[in-house]
Order: C-alpha cells, then sequence, then structure tokens
C-alpha cells in the first residue's frame, strides 16, 4: 500500500513540475499567416511615443503552455536621435523569461544593441521598460557562420539582431 501511494505522489509531483515548467524557447511554435496578424502589434509605446514596429521583421512565438512572445524591430525613422540610438525593437512577453542569461517578467519592453566597433565581436543587448528605465542586459554574441542574416530572426533558442544574438528560455 505504501508502494502505490508513493508512486501516486511521485507521478503527481512530476505532473505538477511539467506543468510549472515553461516550454523552452526553442520548441516555441513560430505564428505566420492568420495566427501572425491577429497578434502582430502595429505600433508600440515607448517614453511617450507610439513607434510603429517592421511587420517584416516581427516574430511571433507561441509555447505549448499557449502564452506568447513577441519580438520585433521598430521604425524609428523621424524620433529623437536618442530615441534611435537607445532603441532597435521591443519585446512583449506574457510569462517570466530568460533573455541572455537575465530574467524579465511577464510585460511589455524596448530593446536596445550596443554593437562594438568593429562591430563583428560581442555586443550588448539591453532592455527597457516603457518608460525607458533599464530593466537589464545581456552579452550579444557575434555569429560569423550564420549563413545570411537578416534584420531579426529567432532560430534555435535565439534571437538574431543582424549576426548578433541572445539566448532566449
Amino acid at each position: 500500500m505504501k508502494k502505490v501511494l508513493w508512486s501516486c505522489a511521485l507521478a503527481l509531483g512530476v505532473a505538477i513540475l511539467t506543468a510549472l515548467v515553461p516550454a523552452p524557447a526553442s520548441a516555441q511554435e513560430k505564428l505566420e499567416g492568420k495566427a501572425f496578424d491577429a497578434a502582430y502589434v502595429k505600433d508600440f509605446y515607448l517614453e511617450a511615443n507610439a513607434i510603429p514596429t517592421q511587420k517584416r521583421n516581427t516574430v511571433i512565438l507561441k509555447g505549448a503552455d499557449g502564452k506568447h512572445m513577441v519580438f520585433g524591430l521598430l521604425d524609428t525613422t523621424g524620433y529623437s536621435a536618442e530615441l534611435q540610438q537607445k532603441y532597435a525593437g521591443m519585446m512583449i512577453l506574457e510569462r517570466k523569461t530568460m533573455v541572455g542569461g537575465t530574467a524579465v517578467g511577464a510585460g511589455a519592453y524596448g530593446f536596445g544593441l550596443q554593437k562594438p566597433t568593429p562591430p563583428e565581436g560581442p555586443g550588448k543587448l539591453v532592455v527597457y521598460d516603457v518608460g525607458g528605465a533599464k530593466v537589464g542586459e545581456a552579452a550579444a554574441q557575434y555569429d560569423t557562420a550564420l549563413a545570411q542574416p537578416v534584420p531579426l530572426q529567432f532560430a534555435n533558442g535565439r534571437l538574431y539582431v543582424g549576426r548578433h544574438w541572445v539566448e532566449i528560455k
């Protein structure tokens, strides 16, 4: 009887842990078509500005838990030089996410990429809240082996901004 109870308790514990641990970012489903259009954000609010996003440079991921992660580049043309320098893109997270080793809670954030000189080295991805306060930063590695870099893409658990990438978990 004790073995049966112990086995049931163990099975229940494993089931609860499996339900609570989010799927790794590499296991996320990339949305396309109507599902993408329904979740796509046309303008993103940062520091009292509604900044247009670039649809062609937006990735929307849906996890097994039904939670979404939206990453996209911003069109900062016509905005102040300070804003253009600070922000490259935005992210909307429906669950706590590790961005290159930095824990970022559910919410909406802007991000910037600080490239080194020369640009072929590691950089820094800096995450900001919608008010412009720095939330965290992560080392952005440079991938020389990437066959065809595009402005923004998600592959193998990595968010790429050009050839620079951070791991998303």
